[in-house]
């Protein structure tokens, strides 16, 4: 009997609640236990293992797992070959892409990526700073950087590259940015031969459709009202544009209700002109997952 399990990495570290959180939304119930590096998951065809997502892909591309969570940082740094399912936009502080930098200490006479001909770099993704460095017509020392990488200059190297969300610790540091080397967002990356199984492709495929929908409901909401059809066309003055509410019939036939879907943000400027304008029994509610 062919096996239907399953292995799936889960980030640890800076990444971990985060993943968690988002597939709780999804609908898997993943729960980490004190010291263990396996975590439980309310799903019996999936077995999770905790991996640093430095190394996730390297695992995946090895067949120790089916899939992982990882940064498309880390599968560039250790260039694996694996299967991108899906780009997840999420990170640890926002759910904006995480970027790789350059930096130097704000009294650096470095101005641009050629200054930097034989300095000495420290790093943590070292070949992504090397591969940088080599588009660049550069050739500097790079290191490996073991943690604390922003405090290193300038007594311990001249420029470093670093991964920034918010850029504050930079700035607490005194540093300054030159040049961006890499963007990166979160991907769930397949083993190729795992992908290639009917059972585990239909099982990647549902887990990134549950994951995707629920990071498209970010910051929207649901409304429905009711509208007299003689207010209709003003009415749907009011909602935005891009959107194409549902029109249905109600009893009476004078009147309609409309069901849209909204961002969050605009909600409370909307609601009231929709009331100017003649729409009844508005109701707005949560949405917890948009699937196109």
């Amino acid at each position: 009997m062919p096996d239907r399990t399953l292995k799936l990495g889960i980030p640890a570290g800076s990444l971990q609640e985060a993943t968690a959180d988002l597939f709780r939304k999804a609908g898997y119930n993943i729960k980490f236990a004190s010291r263990s590096y396996y975590p439980s998951i309310d799903d019996q065809e999936i077995e999770c293992l905790l991996i640093r997502a430095q190394e996730m892909a390297r695992y995946v591309e090895q067949g120790i797992l089916d899939a992982g969570i990882t940064g498309h940082d880390w599968v560039k740094e250790t260039g694996a070959d694996v299967h991108e399912v899906c780009e997840l936009m999420f990170s640890k502080v926002s759910r904006r892409p995480v970027r790789w930098v350059l930096c130097v200490p704000e009294d650096s006479p470095v101005q641009s990526v050629g200054d930097l001909e034989g300095k000495h770099i420290a790093t943590e993704a070292v070949g992504l700073t090397r591969s940088f460095l080599a588009e660049h017509g550069v050739t500097a020392e790079v290191e490996f950087s073991w943690g604390a990488t922003e405090v290193k200059p300038p007594r311990l190297a001249d420029a470093i590259v670093e991964v920034t969300e918010t850029g504050s610790s930079l700035r607490a540091n005194d540093l300054r940015i030159v040049a961006e080397v890499l963007q990166s967002t979160t991907r769930l990356v397949a083993n190729k031969k795992a992908w290639d199984d009917d059972w585990r492709r239909q099982k990647l495929e549902n887990i990134a459709l549950m994951l995707e929908s629920c990071l498209a409901a970010e910051g929207k909401v649901g409304l429905m009202l009711n509208v007299r059809r003689s207010d209709l066309s003003r009415v749907l003055e009011v909602l935005p544009a891009l959107q194409k509410p549902t029109v249905s019939s109600l009893s009476d036939p004078d009147w309609v209700a409309l069901n849209t879907i909204l961002d969050e943000s605009t909600v409370r400027t909307i609601i009231p002109r929709l009331k100017e304008v003649g729409a009844t029994g508005i109701v707005e509610f949560p949405i917890s997952k948009i699937i196109d």
